[in-house]
């Protein structure tokens, strides 16, 4: 089993837990997820649409930032507008961003490791 690891955390991530997880990272309550120019390029044209069409369909802008839009799964249950609920995965997952290709090294998580158990079965 391949273990991902980061300084400074006191926890390992298996990346295998993903395929039967249900995308619990991808879902729950509703947040932001943050995304700068750089990645709303990449994503764009792995979309086939320009940065205005992109913009348009998938973000939200909060004040100064830019967050990927959510979408309603149940009654206090979001889902980021990419997840897949079909195939419980990331439709855009090669161009995801950074907050999603970091995770579950965050810092609000690296003192607090029994709410990131909470949240990802891959924390060992």
């Amino acid at each position: 089993m391949d273990l991902m690891t980061e300084e400074g955390y006191n926890y390992k991530f298996a990346p295998s837990a993903c395929e039967t997880c249900g995308g619990r990272c991808c879902t729950g309550e509703s947040g932001y997820i943050w995304i700068n120019y750089d990645e709303i390029e990449k994503m764009a044209a792995f979309l086939e649409l320009s940065v205005e069409g992109f913009a348009a369909l998938y973000l939200r802008k909060v004040k100064h930032r830019y967050s990927l839009r959510e979408k309603p799964l149940a009654k206090d249950n979001f889902a980021c507008i990419f997840f897949d609920e079909s195939k419980n995965r990331c439709c855009v997952y090669p161009v995801r961003p950074l907050q999603c290709r970091t995770f579950p090294f965050w810092q609000q998580f690296k003192n607090n490791e029994d709410e990131v158990r909470k949240e990802c079965p891959g924390i060992v």
